[in-house]
């Protein structure tokens, strides 16, 4: 039970790390010419809509393997 709650731990320290390490630090990325489709994953909302993207694809193939 502590190793599963170390883990737990562990990830949201993580995340929240990199929440406060992206926050204070402007992207060299988001400055260019091309910030609106070359942009890195430690933009949340690139990574919301890859979880997103994610999410949907382990629900479909849930479904068609459920299916057979």
């Amino acid at each position: 039970m502590q190793v599963f709650l170390g883990m737990i731990l562990g990830a949201v320290l993580l995340v929240a790390g990199v929440y406060i390490s992206d926050s204070q630090s402007t992207s060299t990325v988001a400055n260019g010419e091309n910030a609106a489709t070359n942009r890195t994953l430690v933009n949340w909302d690139v990574v919301s809509a890859d979880w997103h993207v994610v999410k949907t694809r382990a629900h479909e193939d849930w479904i068609r393997l459920s299916s057979r």
